[in-house]
């Protein structure tokens, strides 16, 4: 791995390829097609996310097939826990708030109360939104 994986994640073209490999394995010809971009900058952001560990890649007689490997994406869930943690700990305070207000004025709260966030059992994996 020889880039820091932030900053390898930082670049817009890397991260639109990532968000097609979500779905599974591509071609690059189909990620060429699907990003709108041209095959020599493809297959260069392709190198480096490689390097980075973040796909796999394959032959398949002369086409090269690309995986998503999300196994270093865990250093940046790792990274990201504490900040999560404190948006969560702001939306409690602001649902017991909302509580308070809706039950000083006699009004039923019509908003759902939030389902607290779960701990990922094993690691971190990539989810679509």
């Amino acid at each position: 791995m020889g880039r820091d994986l932030f900053t390898v994640l930082a670049e817009p073209a890397r991260r639109a390829l990532l968000d097609e490999l979500v779905a599974g394995e591509r071609s690059v010809g189909d990620l060429v097609a699907a990003t709108r971009t041209a095959q020599p900058s493809v297959s260069k952001h392709l190198a480096v996310l490689a390097d980075a560990g973040l796909v796999r890649v394959r032959a398949e007689g002369a086409r090269r097939i690309y995986a998503l490997d999300p196994t270093p994406l865990g250093a940046v869930d790792r990274w990201l826990a504490p900040y999560r943690a404190a948006a969560d700990r702001r939306l409690e305070v602001l649902e017991r708030r909302l509580d308070a207000v809706a039950a000083a004025e006699g009004v039923p709260r019509t908003v759902p109360r939030r389902v607290p966030r779960r701990k990922r059992p094993g690691g971190p994996g990539v989810s679509r939104r």
